[in-house]
């Protein structure tokens, strides 16, 4: 008997049908095309311009007949790159073997001829080729004639100068080859090769001289140096890009060794005299860092200036760290660091100033790095005390946190967290003054940049000097403007009130966080440390509360005092572990903290993290009390649905709050653990499942929470019923729960004669569920026959009757079990029958399924969409 659905709905079934047709049409036109493509002859793609017709072509260009692309002109330039690169290395090679074998067995008459004619021919030749268009191979015999220079002084120190020292000799011939070649570069102007590979040549002279007369580090340093400069020189005004790039790199690497040998010999310092020299050449390191970067462009001016302000930090700290002792030697270098931020008033061209600033930044991070791990110790140290919970007050702050940092040589870090909060604190406090200083260093904004072409004196586009003359009013400057990218310069820039934001987040995170450290080295009692960090805790969630309706972009601070408040609160609580009174007054304190943030903060997420943080602290105060009674963890676990108790009563008060849902959430996490800890005793865990069960039900009378509270209320009830059942080893659960079952299905019967679109799953599934899911657990276990019998007689009555009136809940429930109850009765002959058949045989019809499956596989999926469409209209 087929249903004949209405003509609406039949409508939309074709409907679907066929858009499902012309989605599949289209997918085989495009692959049909494709395939057309891919069997067409290929035709090459015209070039931009190209017309086959010869139409719009240029004037004389002869047309071109369809299908056809006119022919490229070869290219010979890269065949020529090749045999121009194979021939000289060949003769290069050749140079070598000849050098180094054949060169004993010629008289020195024949010696000199050679060298002189081989290395004369080599470098005359270039001449005559760049007279005759010839430049690829006149570079190619310049680089033979590199490699023969080079091999000229390897033999005449071979053989003319064996007895002279190696590093010595290299040292002259290094700068003879460098004059040499530099002159030559220049001679012959439009080669590439010799005037770079002259830069290269003239890295050497100075180092192995000192290497050569044994010249301790300081000297090398200065050599390092001083070549490093020769370097930058020739970046700045050095002919060709070749060249450039090649000093560029080269006093990079020698700059950057000079810096590692000053600031090597500035640490090892024995004291503020012998940390004078290595100083000097720090300074003179900067000192050429900032000559540079007065006339490098923009990149280049600003890792000078950077490289700069790290080398006169590291010079000038390093005098008075080398006399003071470990703990607080960063103090001096972040001294020196923060004093950098005076270039904001100095006449350095506007990136440079930029690089010193950032040097002066990356100063500052290294020092809070530096004090970082003390920071951490002290909260995550509290961490220990959860192996022995109140074991008994600790003698003070540090031995209850279990860390073995050599605390005499942290002294300084709580001294140089304050420091950084306090000059961030004032920056806060007096932002439109640092704004104003600030000011040169940014963009102009577009009302005051005048015309593209007149760019103003000392902006940063232009790094004249004097930009300190004119400071803008700090409203006007588009960097720090009141909206993110206002003006030409300010594109993606942040806008003041996000970058004030991040500077008090900063003073905060840190200002707190010297304060704990403070208490750590000072190792101060523990009830104080536990006062201490608590107090810290109410005046964050003050600042967090006061926060909470800031700006847009000026969020910051807030946020930043709200996770420093969480942060702080766990490692307190952490830290009262260790004795019963101080955790009851700490986790209460707490408790009463986030409670009155809640209260108080205004409307947003703040406020749902205020609540669900009071909540869980009161969650820990029913499981310390569980623990103070003496209670065994499933003993305590009915106290511990206190919490999600009052957490019902306070979303019924609460209703549609946004803190409403979190807050109920968190308290049914707390249930979730209650759940947990009653695992181990069967009677404790039905009366937990029970009780949530009521708080659930309690929580479903609300309209808006019913329908997931209502069936997680049925669940746990139904739970608890069988927990309960098989703690008491029942072997008739059909005594206990049919007199639940009826009464359930008569109260569903009757709401739906009241509400006939009340859901089947609503009425009469709590009911049904009841007794049937239990009788199906012992069917399993039941060998005899009688009650999987009834078991199956009442889910086939069941199923006919859901499928008679069209029920969800009594057909998917009943057709579940009597499946089930079948599987279960059918499995010994299913044994037996597998163990009778081939082995081959199942493997085959498990193909064969699958075959046929597959090959039906659009029917049967419009078979499971109408199967779902049909249970979908049921109730």
């Amino acid at each position: 008997m087929e249903h004949v659905p209405p003509p609406a709905e039949e409508l939309a079934r074709l409907d679907r049908e066929l858009a499902e047709l012309d989605a599949r049409r289209a997918q085989l036109l495009t692959r049909r095309a494709w395939l057309l493509a891919a069997l067409r002859p290929t035709v090459p793609t015209a070039a931009p311009g190209w017309n086959p017709s010869g139409w719009g072509a240029p004037p004389g260009t002869p047309a071109q007949p369809w299908g056809q692309v006119p022919k490229r002109p070869s290219a010979p330039r890269g065949a020529q790159n090749v045999l121009l690169t194979l021939g000289g290395l060949l003769l290069t090679v050749a140079a070598i073997a000849f050098t180094l074998v054949s060169w004993g067995s010629m008289g020195i008459g024949g010696r000199s001829a050679v060298l002189a004619a081989v290395t004369l021919g080599a470098l005359a030749a270039p001449a005559v080729l760049l007279r005759r268009g010839l430049a690829a191979t006149a570079e190619a015999l310049a680089a033979l004639a590199l490699v023969l220079t080079l091999l000229d002084v390897y033999a005449v120190h071979a053989v003319a100068a064996p007895d002279t020292d190696g590093l010595g000799f290299t040292a002259l011939a290094s700068a003879v080859l460098a004059a040499l070649w530099t002159a030559y570069g220049l001679a012959l102007g439009k080669l590439r090769l010799p005037l770079p590979a002259a830069v290269v040549l003239a890295q050497w002279p100075l180092l192995f001289w000192a290497w050569a007369v044994g010249a301790p580090a300081p000297v090398v340093g200065w050599a390092l140096l001083a070549t490093a400069v020769l370097d930058g020189a020739i970046a700045l005004w050095g002919k060709g890009a070749g060249v450039r790039v090649t000093a560029c790199v080269g006093g990079a690497v020698m700059g950057f060794s000079a810096l590692m040998v000053g600031l090597a010999l500035s640490l090892t310092a024995p004291g503020p005299l012998g940390a004078v020299a290595p100083g000097v050449l720090l300074l003179t390191a900067s000192a050429a860092a900032v000559a540079g970067a007065w006339r490098a462009p923009k990149g280049f001016a600003r890792t000078g200036g950077a490289v700069a302000g790290l080398a006169a930090v590291a010079a000038v700290g390093g005098v008075p760290a080398a006399a003071l002792p470990a703990g607080w030697r960063v103090l001096a270098y972040l001294l020196c660091g923060l004093a950098l931020t005076a270039v904001v008033r100095s006449r350095l061209p506007g990136h440079a100033a930029r690089g010193v600033l950032a040097a002066s930044g990356a100063v500052v991070a290294g020092a809070l790095v530096w004090a970082l791990p003390p920071l951490a110790a002290v909260l995550l140290g509290p961490v220990t005390v959860l192996s022995d919970v109140w074991a008994g007050t600790p003698d003070g702050f540090r031995s209850a946190l279990g860390s073995t940092l050599p605390w005499s040589e942290l002294a300084a870090a709580p001294v140089v967290l304050a420091l950084v909060a306090g000059l961030l604190g004032a920056a806060y406090r007096w932002w439109p003054s640092v704004v104003r200083l600030a000011a040169p260093l940014a963009g102009p904004t577009t009302a005051d940049a005048g015309p593209p072409a007149a760019p103003a004196a000392g902006a940063p586009g232009t790094d004249a000097p004097g930009a300190a003359g004119g400071a803008a009013p700090w409203p006007g400057w588009s960097g720090w403007s009141g909206r993110p990218g206002a003006g030409a310069g300010g594109r993606g820039r942040p806008s003041a009130a996000t970058l004030r934001g991040v500077v008090g987040a900063g003073a905060v995170a840190l200002g707190w966080g010297a304060l704990l450290l403070a208490g750590a080295l000072l190792d101060v009692p523990h009830a104080l440390a536990l006062a201490g960090e608590t107090a810290l805790v109410g005046v964050l969630l003050a600042l967090a509360v006061r926060g909470g309706g800031a700006e847009r972009g000026a969020t910051a601070m807030p946020v930043t005092a709200l996770v420093a408040s969480v942060a702080g609160a766990v490692s307190a609580g952490l830290l009262s572990l260790a004795s019963e009174g101080a955790s009851y007054a700490v986790f209460g304190a707490l408790a009463a903290l986030f409670a009155g943030a809640a209260l108080r903060a205004g409307a947003g997420v703040p406020r749902a993290v205020f609540a669900v943080a009071a909540v869980v602290w009161g969650t820990v105060i029913t499981g310390l009390a569980g623990r103070s009674l003496g209670l065994a963890p499933h003993e305590a676990a009915p106290l511990m649905l206190l919490v999600p108790a009052l957490t019902v009563l306070l979303g019924a008060r609460l209703r549609r709050n946004p803190v409403a849902l979190p807050v109920e959430l968190t308290g049914a996490l707390g249930a979730l653990v209650a759940v947990g800890l009653a695992v181990s005793d069967a009677p404790f865990l039905a009366l937990v499942l029970a009780l949530c069960g009521v708080l659930a039900a309690g929580t479903a009378v609300r309209p808006e929470r019913r329908p997931v509270a209502g069936y997680l209320a049925a669940t746990l009830f139904v739970l608890a019923t069988w927990v309960r059942l098989a703690a008491s080893e029942v072997s008739f659960p059909e005594a206990y729960t049919l007199p639940v079952t009826v009464p359930a299905l008569l109260v569903g019967a009757a709401r739906r004669r009241r509400d006939p679109e009340a859901s089947s799953w609503t009425a009469y599934g709590p009911g049904l569920a009841a007794t049937l899911l239990p009788s199906l657990a012992v069917a399993w276990t039941d060998p005899d026959w009688l009650r999987p019998l009834l078991l199956g007689t009442a889910a086939l009555v069941i199923t006919l009757l859901g499928a008679r009136h069209r029920l969800q809940a009594l057909l998917l429930l009943g057709g579940t079990v009597l499946a089930l109850v079948g599987l279960h009765e059918l499995a010994p002959y299913v044994v037996q029958v597998a163990g009778a058949l081939p082995r081959w045989l199942p493997p085959a019809l498990a193909g064969l399924l699958l075959l046929v499956v597959g090959a039906t596989y659009e029917q049967r999926l419009r078979d499971a969409r109408r199967l779902k469409d049909a249970l979908g209209r049921m109730r």
